[in-house]
């Protein structure tokens, strides 16, 4: 809500020249944060009243070169539309017409699209809304989002297609000595497009960590980079240690959060604490509340999209479709008990109760069993809202870490937690968990093997179980060590453009305009009605009344 000034001129002839009494102006202002104070009145002869609106104080400007993130986009996305043209095609096998195109093409669309259309709601609107419960900082939070998110995709398909090439004849490996070109082109298809919306995860909880602190251009720098570091890291995970992760609870959320907070400890600012703007409002929450539920209903979704067609994706589904209610339950009933006035907390409610997709992600296809999927669900809530309730205040105040949206208790500790609890599955794994119903059938087609790839080629559980701690291990450095150095990058790139004192946490340091979107709240504009008509005589009811409207 805007701060406004209701400032009334009274102009005064004294009853006696030899007065004493105060001729002060009387000013009301009207704000959501400040008490009124309302300075003495006097008996006037002639009273003349003016009313006019006083706009907000200017701030300080802004760092100069501010602009740069405009030449940085149009750069950027210039490169981008050149490299797209001279690498990327429709994925021969299943996007251009071929002997099996069309059945290929069709049987991708009905077991991917509706997964990618769920996940990429959460994406745009559900991360997009979440992060809009700043009450200065709305726009900002769901138009960034909007940006990173774009330019993740785009980063995200160029930089793991170079990663797999692919010959100009599908059938031929490009590193093949019979590939018949020396062209490398990279494919692309919808489980791009849903893999591109995982790195895409990534990217947005780190923007979380440190949503209304950095500038567009160091925005801008911070996506580009991690996701490059995000592709390197999960081929190194996936196709050299051979860990399993389904619902990327390692590769994303893990990534993301510690990406996220080494980040922000190198910018580390002790304004970002003390800004008045960083607070909530009803409707601020409440929009946040809406991206909460978008996030919740489709995270099974998330989990179970790259998860093997059939049994493993609907346990994936299932599994994570408990885990979310059993952390409801539990954010809500703890939520209460910490809170000293016993009440929800909205802060919890908005993403704590998030927290058992997250830790049930990584073990979402394993035979964790129902009642193993509430349990978890359980745990990832009450470790989350004591995150909220405990550990970030001690983030930041022993280890200078503000982190805006609480990503560490949400993606950071449950991540962590549902890591390890895939370390304990896969060391647990046997033919009789996986396989009770699958005798006969050849081994290769075999669910254990199938969630456990290495397993069918010699490994054993206690080896998957040590790839998967290593692949947690490895994403930790690559998030901490990364996010440090990048957090170094926009440091430098802060030098060009930076955000300073009163632009942390407002939407007038990226939105044009602002001032006029901010409309005059009616109780005031029915207010000055009223006063027109009123003649201040010094009378003190008077002035209780307008204190206590106030």
């Amino acid at each position: 809500m805007a701060l406004w000034q209701l400032e009334l001129g009274i102009t005064q002839e004294a009853l006696r020249k030899d007065s004493d009494s105060d001729q002060s102006d009387l000013v009301l202002k009207y704000s959501s944060n400040e008490e009124t104070k309302i300075p003495k009145l006097v008996e006037c002869q002639t009273s003349k009243v003016k009313f006019a609106r006083q706009k907000i104080p200017a701030r300080k400007e802004k760092t100069s070169r501010s602009n740069s993130h405009i030449f940085v986009l149009i750069i950027l996305q210039t490169i981008i539309i050149i490299l797209f043209a001279l690498f990327v095609r429709y994925d021969p096998e299943t996007a251009q017409r071929s002997h099996r195109s069309v059945e290929d093409g069709n049987n991708m669309i009905q077991s991917t699209y509706a997964m990618f259309q769920d996940v990429h709601v959460m994406i745009f609107l559900g991360f997009g809304f979440l992060m809009t419960f700043l009450r200065k900082y709305g726009l900002s939070a769901v138009s960034l989002n909007l940006m990173c998110s774009a330019l993740a995709i785009e980063v995200f398909t160029l930089v793991y297609g170079f990663f797999h090439l692919h010959c100009e004849n599908p059938d031929v490996d490009f590193v093949s000595p019979s590939c018949p070109s020396s062209w490398p082109y990279i494919d692309v298809n919808v489980v791009t497009m849903i893999s591109a919306d995982f790195a895409t995860a990534a990217v947005l909880i780190s923007f979380g960590v440190v949503l209304g602190v950095t500038s567009p251009l160091q925005l801008i720098v911070m996506t580009v980079i991690e996701t490059i570091i995000f592709v390197v890291n999960e081929i190194i995970g996936r196709d050299f240690i051979g860990a399993v992760d389904a619902g990327d609870t390692i590769f994303v959320h893990m990534f993301g959060a510690y990406f996220g907070l080494a980040v922000v400890r190198v910018l580390y600012n002790p304004e970002h604490a003390k800004s008045d703007k960083e607070g909530s409002s009803y409707s601020s929450d409440l929009f946040s509340m809406v991206g909460t539920i978008f996030l919740w209903m489709f995270w099974p979704s998330f989990n179970g999209g790259a998860a093997a067609s059939g049994d493993a994706q609907q346990r994936a589904v299932i599994n994570t479709y408990y885990s979310l209610c059993s952390c409801v339950l539990a954010a809500f009933a703890f939520s209460a008990l910490v809170t000293p006035s016993k009440k929800f907390s909205t802060e919890h409610l908005q993403n704590a109760t998030l927290a058992g997709g997250v830790a049930v992600g990584a073990c979402a296809d394993m035979m964790l069993t129902p009642g193993g999927s509430l349990f978890i669900g359980s745990l990832a809530g009450i470790l989350s809202v004591c995150g909220f309730q405990y550990i970030q205040p001690t983030l930041l105040k022993t280890f200078k870490i503000h982190d805006s949206c609480g990503v560490h208790n949400l993606h950071g500790m449950p991540g962590l937690f549902g890591g390890l609890l895939s370390v304990l599955l896969a060391g647990i794994a046997s033919p009789g968990s996986y396989d009770q119903f699958s005798e006969g059938m050849d081994e290769k087609d075999k669910s254990l093997t199938e969630i456990f790839p290495d397993l069918g080629e010699g490994g054993s559980a206690p080896g998957q179980a040590l790839s998967q701690l290593a692949a947690i291990i490895v994403t930790l450095v690559f998030a901490i060590v990364g996010g440090l150095i990048t957090g170094f990058i926009m440091l430098l790139v802060g030098k060009m453009e930076r955000m300073e004192g009163k632009d942390f946490y407002n939407d007038d340091w990226n939105i044009d305009e602002m001032e006029a979107k901010e409309e005059m709240p009616e109780e005031l504009q029915g207010l000055m009605e009223d006063w027109k008509n009123i003649k201040f005589n010094g009378n003190p009811e008077t002035r209780n009344i307008l204190v206590e409207f106030i």
